[in-house]
């Protein structure tokens, strides 16, 4: 195996580990504030904190199940039985026995003199999909428990050490998910070279801090109006969901799991930009960059005019340039990215005087996931006519 190859398979192992360490490390920070907000008396913070963690998690296994099932019999031949896989799904550990399966199999590459083309290619498979499900996790859960963290922390005056430990948590999570979900579609396209280190410190960068300013106007809205902030956000993803189905969404395998997909895309899009069809991405990536700069906008008018200080005591004036200032940052840094970061030279088959070469068949016989192939085409239209399938083909495999 060449010496890159083997650099890259160990770097891949050991960001898998972290990734389930952080997970886990996520889960015990909420279930460590669970606790203290239990021994506290407030068990409405306690319930809402557990109500988040459920329903991710819930939708985690849903969406496991669905893929398991949705993908080419004798594919996942390691795998234990489906009575097992059903059981390990309904005791909420279909994400962690993914992550453990994903592991296994890069240990298993790394391993190899000479791993065969399939290996790699399953090792890829499973990636992708645990990169899938990651990325849902952050939007279900980290996301709005953030918000919540720091909507509790706004109206107390004061930040607890296991509250600080949760936000902290959270915010790396939520970055590294989007930075690990953008790696994920650039591997679906040959063409596209690894996203180097500065690359994905300024991709990393520009997440972060225009993702903070959405964060902070909710969990400031939160703090101050905590009865209207449901019917917000109801009315929001109402709306966002509309937009979403609008679009004509074809990601899960049949027609009453896709809305599932869809219900998450809006709540994603709630937060932040995510594309789920082809064509004209600059114009939709605008549109929604405007709705939820007005929506924040309309948030920030509200507290001026209805308070100018929070329930702790905290006066609104400090907050709010911070937030500006740094939703401002954060899209010249995504300008910059996507301005000179970011390749956009077409993705091309190899060629032989001027006809496109024909792949062997066994290129066509390994394992493509074609769920996050579908989104990639959506991130990097350039792609499309060589992502697709050919006649015969079910999930990337003939």
């Amino acid at each position: 195996m060449p010496c890159s190859l083997r650099a890259i398979l160990l770097r891949d192992l050991i960001l898998g580990v972290l990734g389930i360490s952080a997970f886990l490390l996520h889960l015990g920070a909420d279930l460590w504030a669970v606790s203290q907000y239990v021994r506290g008396g407030r068990y409405l913070w306690a319930a809402l904190v557990l109500a988040l963690l459920g329903l991710a998690s819930v939708a985690l296994q849903v969406f496991s199940w669905l893929w398991l099932r949705a993908d080419p019999a004798g594919l996942h031949s390691s795998q234990r039985s489906v009575r097992c896989l059903a059981l390990l799904h309904l005791l909420q550990l279909g994400y962690l026995y993914r992550c453990m399966q994903g592991l296994q199999q890069g240990l298993l590459v790394w391993q190899q003199e000479t791993p065969s083309q399939f290996d790699l290619a399953y090792a890829d498979f499973l990636s992708l999909d645990i990169s899938m499900l990651r990325l849902f996790e952050t939007f279900l859960e980290k996301t709005p428990q953030l918000t919540l963290v720091l909507a509790i922390v706004l109206q107390s005056g004061r930040a607890e050490y296991y509250q600080w430990v949760g936000i902290c948590t959270s915010f790396v999570g939520i970055s590294w998910a989007l930075l690990d979900y953008h790696r994920a579609l650039r591997t679906c396209l040959p063409s596209k070279p690894v996203l180097g280190l500065g690359s994905s410190v300024i991709y990393f960068l520009w997440n972060l801090l225009l993702l903070w300013p959405r964060v902070l106007a909710v969990a400031l809205f939160s703090a101050l109006f905590p009865r209207y902030v449901a019917l917000h956000f109801l009315g929001l993803w109402l709306v966002l969901l509309f937009w979403v189905w609008f679009q004509g969404t074809d990601f899960m395998p049949d027609p009453h799991s896709e809305w599932l997909y869809r219900a998450t895309v809006a709540t994603i899009l709630y937060f932040s930009w995510f594309n789920v069809a082809e064509g004209h991405t600059r114009g939709r990536a605008t549109i929604h960059l405007v709705f939820l700069l007005s929506d924040s906008t309309l948030m920030v008018v509200t507290w001026v005019t209805q308070s100018a200080w929070l329930p702790s005591g905290v006066p609104l004036q400090v907050l709010l340039p911070v937030g500006g200032i740094s939703f401002l940052l954060g899209l010249v840094l995504r300008l910059v990215y996507y301005r000179w970061l970011h390749p956009s030279y077409p993705w091309e088959p190899a060629q032989v005087d001027g006809t496109p070469a024909l792949r062997s068949l066994e290129y066509y016989e390994l394992p493509k996931n074609r769920r996050m192939d579908h989104l990639a085409r959506n991130f990097f239209p350039q792609g499309y006519e060589a992502a697709l399938p050919w006649p015969g083909e079910v999930n990337g495999v003939l």
